[in-house]
């Protein structure tokens, strides 16, 4: 969580993080790490801070961004190993949800795994798609915000929880800005002459 005053900031990282990962995660693909890297470490710690010492939290949230960003910038390849792992992972929960039940530990394991080993012998198509909807849907949270389309506040709090707010995009619009951006960036990416030669 972030204090409400830090909510505009955080969308603008938001939207501009998520258009490079949209537009150029596979040539940028080390910082793209980088920075879900540090928005997920930022997160994981600023879950377990109390939102009673504002000072205290922003700093563990920083420290934990960078320690975040850190891990996936160095594990180039334990970072495409993971974008597989939470492929067949997602892909598990989706595939329960749709018989309206929760998959047990092995689905989800055996999938991470599947994932994972398909991701390293894919890796570039695996980072291009990964990186374009992932880029898509980040910068679709930070857009929302900054025009008022959807708060990432809760009416009477001073903390926002930021993103990821929720695994998918909960309007129509934001469905349809998520898909038409994920394949926009998608395309670009594979038209890209320095994604088509890189290995």
């Amino acid at each position: 969580m972030l204090p409400g005053s830090f909510q505009m900031p955080a969308a603008l990282i938001l939207l501009i993080g998520g258009l490079c990962s949209c537009f150029a995660g596979y040539r940028i693909f080390r910082w793209v790490l980088a920075f879900f890297g540090f928005v997920f470490g930022a997160l994981f710690v600023g879950a377990a801070m109390g939102t009673d010492q504002t000072l205290w939290m922003i700093a563990a949230w920083l420290i934990g961004g960078l320690i975040g960003a850190v891990i996936l910038f160095a594990a180039y390849f334990v970072g495409v190993a993971l974008i597989g792992a939470g492929i067949g992972a997602g892909a598990a929960m989706v595939l329960w949800a749709a018989v309206n039940r929760e998959p047990g530990i092995w689905p989800v394991i055996i999938l991470a795994v599947i994932g994972a080993v398909g991701a390293l012998a894919v890796q570039r198509h695996v980072i291009i798609v990964a990186t374009a909807f992932a880029g898509a849907q980040t910068a679709v949270v930070g857009a929302a915000e900054l025009i008022g389309g959807r708060s990432l506040t809760t009416a009477g709090r001073s903390m926002v929880h930021v993103y990821p707010l929720d695994p998918l995009p909960n309007t129509r619009w934001d469905l349809i800005a998520f898909a038409v951006l994920g394949l926009v960036g998608l395309v670009i990416q594979l038209r890209t002459p320095a994604a088509r030669k890189k290995t």
